[in-house]
């Protein structure tokens, strides 16, 4: 029953979009199930002129998209709604620095991007890339969980791109075939995403923060050299649990060496709990058919009562300035939105209400070649993390801990973990 169903609704990618029409908003599956066929299809449309105009809704692009739908020429008959820029929006921004932005920026929490696309926005069609179905008839979301699961069931139309090499994940992740408007099939790889090495500052923050976390803590990482670098130094801790909105190669390993037990956590105790996935083949494949993994919607893993239930958390976000009352901008850069607000204060927020939790925001003391300072007097863009929210600031000089500290008090330890060829001049703007 299940295979007669799934032949009915399989078809060529081109007409499977072929009754998308002009002005509809488009949803697409972020990061590793960017859907690469169906994205092209409604490119060549596009391009042929057959849609005159679409509103593209997303969190996290790739180059999938890069190469279809988010090339430049398109974009007077595309218009990217993006909730958190990469380096495919800011290079776009970049080329076109007169006149208005051809991104719209759409500032929402992570968390709340599920209640977003399914409540606010007229969703005509969500495209996904799913892992392949079983006998009984269910795909599984794979490595994006996050809004899909949500949107998937609230557009008026669910096209699916299955990929053998999606892997098949556990956790709140199902799909039945049944739920499927249109089945397109594309065996190709999924996009690798390689960690540049860590530099001599991250080794000394991640020092600084290994040291911090204690065996039976609860972890949440994000992508990047810091975490990584964080990660590694943590293989010889016992019991570590995950519950994370991104799952990497660097937590991966801590599961493989034995570090990460997850037997002590409250909420899926026994369970590695994220959102979404990013990483490499051999991680792929880690994660496909591993009963240890559990995947859940991004309103559920990112909501800090459901974060804060678990105790010792420990949550280590980055940041690119933060003021001397511990506010930090996490998104905006020279003059210009540079990522978004993610989930970074959700887990602040979870961490900081978990027992015996920490929260950890972590930065270079300097910006562009040493020549600016990451700690400032005012913030130049956008409050990320409110100064009431921040707890413990790390940089490559040390680390604070700004509760309860007053606002003078917050700003002579945050001087004191700034480089010092900028000390005096911040302890001169102090009132």
């Amino acid at each position: 029953m299940a295979s007669t169903l799934y032949r009915s609704k399989l078809m060529a990618a081109a007409d499977a979009v072929a009754g998308i029409r002009s002005g509809a908003n488009i949803v697409m599956g972020m990061a590793v199930a960017e859907p690469p066929a169906l994205l092209a299809a409604l490119a060549q449309r596009v391009t042929s002129n057959a849609l005159a105009e679409l509103n593209l809704w997303y969190f996290h692009s790739v180059e999938h998209a890069a190469r279809t739908l988010l090339r430049r020429e398109l974009l007077d008959r595309v218009r990217p709604h993006c909730m958190f820029l990469s380096r495919i929006e800011r290079e776009l921004i970049r080329a076109q620095p007169d006149g208005p932005s051809p991104i719209d920026f759409v500032p929402v929490a992570f968390s709340d991007s599920s209640r977003l696309l399914s409540e606010r926005v007229d969703v005509d069609t969500f495209i996904t890339t799913v892992s392949p179905m079983d006998r009984n008839g269910w795909f599984t979301f794979g490595t994006s969980n996050d809004y899909a699961t949500t949107v998937a069931r609230s557009a008026r139309r669910l096209l699916v791109e299955v990929n053998p090499n999606m892997p098949r994940v556990f956790g709140e992740s199902l799909l039945h075939v049944s739920e499927v408007d249109g089945i397109v099939e594309n065996d190709t790889p999924l996009l690798d995403f390689e960690v540049s090495p860590s530099c001599p500052e991250d080794e000394i923050i991640a020092r600084s923060i290994a040291a911090m976390i204690e065996d039976g803590s609860c972890l949440q990482m994000g992508i990047g050299t810091l975490p990584n670098a964080v990660c590694a130094l943590l293989e010889d801790h016992r019991d570590l649990g995950i519950h994370t909105e991104l799952m990497t190669p660097a937590l991966a390993r801590l599961i493989e060496r034995g570090a990460v037990t997850n037997r002590l956590k409250t909420t899926y105790r026994g369970r590695s709990v994220f959102t979404f996935a990013m990483g490499d083949r051999a991680f792929y494949d880690f994660l496909d058919d591993n009963p240890s993994m559990h995947s859940a919607p991004v309103q559920i893993v990112n909501d800090p009562r459901h974060i804060s239930k678990n105790d010792k958390v420990v949550s280590v976000n980055a940041t690119l300035q933060i003021d001397l009352g511990g506010a930090c901008n996490s998104e905006h850069l020279l003059g210009r939105q540079y990522s978004g607000s993610g989930g970074q204060l959700d887990f602040v927020r979870g961490a900081c209400a978990s027992k015996g939790g920490k929260s950890i925001i972590a930065c270079h003391s300097t910006a562009k070649g040493g020549t600016l300072s990451r700690i400032v007097p005012q913030l130049e863009g956008p409050v990320t993390t409110p100064r009431n929210d921040t707890h413990i600031v790390v940089t490559e000089y040390g680390w604070v801990d700004l509760k309860g500290k007053s606002l003078r008090e917050r700003a002579d330890a945050l001087i004191a973990i700034a480089h010092p060829r900028f000390r005096e001049v911040l302890a001169s703007t102090i009132p």
